[in-house]
């Protein structure tokens, strides 16, 4: 069983409709770990070697938070650009992350259709991720396709559950090793075809 760690970022969780239905989800799952970034830190004092010993001790690393202005919360940011180290996380001597698997799960409130290259916000999500895709990929890290929950402004109670559900649904086969990597990686996001990602039996290895 792998060990997976959610890096929350919420900085107005009280209005949130869905982040924290989708938090509730995954809270005290076995081998889940949440790390909610602006409780621990208000004040964006990131204790550098916490966070880094929390990722040394899990395998899948879940970036969970809005998506703001077509990127992250900006305390997500500050944990980047503190935690992921030269020497450490990446650089000829840094491969502590080698070989660790991350995503980003978000809320956004556009339609899915909002986030294409022929839509309002003329690319999508997959495309405006790139940032945090290369910076995975800089520290030796697998990083899937996004959880992407659209339209939240407009979803019903039973459809932000049925979201809900399906993040649970995902985050546990992830920590059983029950997510088929190839599969997932040609899918504009993994929610977008769960029964293709995931399998029924575990990966080996």
């Amino acid at each position: 069983m792998s060990k997976v760690l959610i890096l929350f970022a919420h900085p107005a969780l009280e209005k949130s409709r869905v982040n924290s239905i989708l938090l509730d989800a995954v809270t005290g799952l076995d081998g889940v770990t949440v790390n909610d970034l602006y409780d621990t830190y208000p004040e964006f004092d990131v204790n550098v070697k916490r966070e880094q010993a929390l990722l040394l001790e899990h395998d899948i690393i879940v970036f969970q938070h809005p998506f703001y202005w077509y990127s992250t919360p900006a305390l997500i940011k500050q944990w980047e650009d503190l935690v992921l180290e030269h020497g450490w996380a990446y650089g000829s001597e840094g491969n502590a992350l080698r070989g660790k698997v991350a995503l980003s799960a978000i809320s956004a409130g556009g339609s899915e259709e909002a986030y294409q290259t022929d839509g309002y916000n003329r690319f999508t999500i997959k495309q405006l991720l790139a940032p945090i895709a290369q910076t995975a990929f800089l520290c030796g890290m697998r990083y899937l396709p996004p959880f992407a929950v659209h339209a939240t402004h407009s979803l019903t109670s039973d459809q932000i559950l049925a979201h809900a559900n399906d993040y649970r649904r995902l985050v546990e086969a992830l920590r059983d090793g029950k997510v088929d990597y190839e599969k997932a990686s040609e899918l504009p996001s993994l929610n977008s075809d769960l029964d293709t990602v995931i399998t029924l039996e575990a990966r080996s290895g």
